[in-house]
């Protein structure tokens, strides 16, 4: 006799003992599309992504399909008649959750999860989920969160017609109006006390990064497609001991050490979130204040996982982020980690690709010495001395002049201010007319 849906799910939670119950994790099933014969490929990839995030949130992928279809169906995504024919599947695994590769519309999740009688998220809503585990800084939780808040903001469904209670004292519901408009309310009041915590926050953060930028210490930022090694890389180049998992982003939190280059050179090294493919639009607005740390770095390392069998889309994701936040004209070093463990022959292909790149091992510290000389021959490069005269009815000049470089010298002349500053070459021109 077939026994009803979720029964034998139930009956293994009563049975289980203590130490099942700690690692007992859902059954999920993925779902991903493609939309025509050159996209399959790229959609395959991303579906395996996605099994891998899932198993990051905690679940395990049981099973994934891909449905190939033109265009996605305006009420269930995948069609009414292969989401008959999966629901059947998941009821006969007994799934607990359905994921998405794509972004579901607010009513395509409804139906979707009406259908199947389980629980069905999006690609986007994974990826929420997994950083709201990792974050552990308070900036880095309060991103997350507000976040999570604008996906779930127009996915609210009330019951509508039903009215709360009459009256009310303060802070609870108006006379009339309805669970939906409450939970709108609540959310939107949570959005904005969020911002303004993010905005004091980040205030403090521009403070910290001014400072930096007078310290007359080049920064180098790692960036880099998710679980490409950057942390392990970051490690081995200045024993910070930063947070090391194989997974799907483990670090989410900007971490800055000072560290020495051959010669004895002291600079700045950050250590950022990696990026993924599609990386919800939510989370880089949420993040942007993060990210755009990114963007005052006199060099940035994009780290590649060499092993990864296809490092080139990696590289594409990466620079969509780059591009998305202000950064993609910035000086970069590709860096082509995880020697130990690639291919010898995808190695070599990336560095006839990218004959600049650097083939290192963060594990096994191959590599690194080459890594840090090519560093230091980059960062010889990006910034310039300036002397420049400013009119003393300039002082909106001046102060600009200060927050784009450091200033070395200054001298107080018959026709102005005499500046000797040091400031990236991206910033110079600004400034030209003044030398």
């Amino acid at each position: 006799m077939t026994e009803p849906r979720g029964e034998g799910r139930r009956r293994r939670r009563l049975t289980a003992t203590v130490t099942d119950l700690e690692v007992l994790r859902q059954r999920a099933y993925l779902i991903g599309m493609a939309r025509g014969k050159g996209d399959v490929a790229e959609a395959e990839a991303s579906l395996h992504e996605l099994g891998l995030l899932t198993d990051t949130a905690g679940s395990d992928p049981v099973e994934a399909v891909l449905v190939r279809r033109s265009h996605p169906d305006a009420a269930l995504f995948i069609g009414k008649g292969k989401a008959k024919e999966i629901a059947a599947e998941t009821k006969a695994l007994d799934i607990d959750v359905v994921v998405f590769d794509n972004e579901l519309s607010p009513a395509q999740q409804r139906n979707l999860s009406t259908m199947f009688e389980v629980d069905v998220v999006d690609r986007v809503a994974l990826i929420l989920d997994i950083f709201a585990q990792h974050a552990t800084s308070r900036e880095g939780m309060l991103q997350v969160e507000l976040a999570q808040h604008r996906y779930r903001l127009p996915r609210l469904r009330g019951r509508g017609v039903e009215l709360s209670r009459l009256g009310g004292g303060i802070g609870t519901r108006g006379p009339g109006e309805t669970k939906l408009e409450t939970d709108r309310r609540r959310i939107l009041e949570r959005i904005s006390k969020l911002e303004r915590q993010l905005k004091h926050l980040g205030t403090a953060r521009a403070t910290r990064s001014k400072s930096r930028s007078q310290s007359d210490l080049a920064l180098v930022s790692f960036v880099g497609y998710t679980n490409a090694g950057k942390s392990t890389l970051f490690n081995r180049i200045t024993d910070a001991g930063v947070l090391v998992e194989d997974q799907l982003f483990a670090t989410l939190d900007s971490t800055v050490r000072r560290t020495e280059l051959s010669g004895g050179k002291p600079i700045l090294m950050s250590d950022t979130v990696g990026f993924v493919r599609r990386l919800p639009h939510q989370l880089v607005e949420a993040f942007r204040s993060t990210l755009e740390e990114v963007t005052q770095a006199t060099l940035l390392l994009h780290i590649v996982d060499g092993s990864d069998p296809n490092p080139d889309s990696q590289i594409e994701a990466v620079h969509k982020v780059l591009n998305e936040i202000g950064a993609a004209t910035m000086d970069e070093q590709l860096v082509i980690n995880k020697t130990d463990i690639a291919d010898p022959t995808a190695v070599e292909r990336l560095l006839s690709l990218h004959p600049d790149a650097v083939a290192v091992s963060a594990v096994s510290g191959d590599g690194i010495g080459e890594l840090l000389e090519v560093i230091a021959q980059g960062l010889e490069g990006v910034t310039v001395e300036l002397r420049l005269n400013i009119p003393y009815d300039r002082g909106d000049v001046v102060s600009a002049i200060h927050e784009a470089g450091e200033v070395l010298d200054e001298q107080h002349g018959p026709d102005g201010t005499e500046l000797l500053v040091k400031m990236p070459k991206e910033h110079a021109d600004r400034f030209a007319r003044y030398v």
